[in-house]
């Protein structure tokens, strides 16, 4: 069979659409595809993909143990406290040094 009519035939199986160029033609049998997604589903169902998954999770968790990590929130509150414990010691050296400056210094012995 030469080439242009191997052609000829594809596309009668196939067909070729003027605006789209090629599609699928109604000939082929929606059996076809639905036994491709059952084939398809049960590789997928059969694939180590989970186990794997499951590995990998229990790894990083382990990992992240070993890091002693903080969840955010925590973080947050353990950082608003530090800024509020700053301000208020801020306040407290200016009120000191005030208080210093009021205080006549004391003469040498």
């Amino acid at each position: 069979m030469d080439a242009p009519h191997r052609c000829a035939r594809f596309r009668g199986v196939l067909g070729v659409g003027a605006e789209s160029g090629w599609y699928l033609h109604p000939m082929i049998d929606s059996r076809l595809l639905d036994d491709l997604r059952g084939r398809i589903d049960a590789a997928l169902r059969d694939s180590p993909a989970p186990e794997i998954e499951r590995n990998l999770r229990a790894m990083l968790a382990a990992w992240f143990d070993r890091l002693d990590l903080v969840l955010r929130e925590d973080f947050e509150v353990q950082k608003k406290l530090l800024e509020r414990a700053q301000s208020r010691l801020a306040e407290l050296e200016a009120r000191i040094a005030e208080l210093e400056a009021r205080t006549p210094p004391k003469p040498p012995r």
